[in-house]
């Protein structure tokens, strides 16, 4: 389940932006955070795939 969008977040990572930030530009912070707090997530809750196993499913060289 995601996590709440929680207002002074929002208003913090728009701060951090430059002035003459763009919608894409917003657009991809949001995406980068919630990439990020998905990943650390699936970390907490052990669903982890070593780069061997991905490799391995994909039939990629090690």
């Amino acid at each position: 389940m995601p996590n709440p969008l929680k207002k002074d977040d929002a208003h913090k990572l728009i701060d951090q932006l430059p002035a003459d930030a763009t919608w894409d530009d917003l657009m991809e912070q949001i995406y980068v955070r919630q990439a990020i707090e998905n990943g650390l997530r699936d970390s907490e809750q052990g669903k982890l795939q070593t780069v061997r196993e991905i490799r391995q499913k994909y039939g990629l060289p090690e």
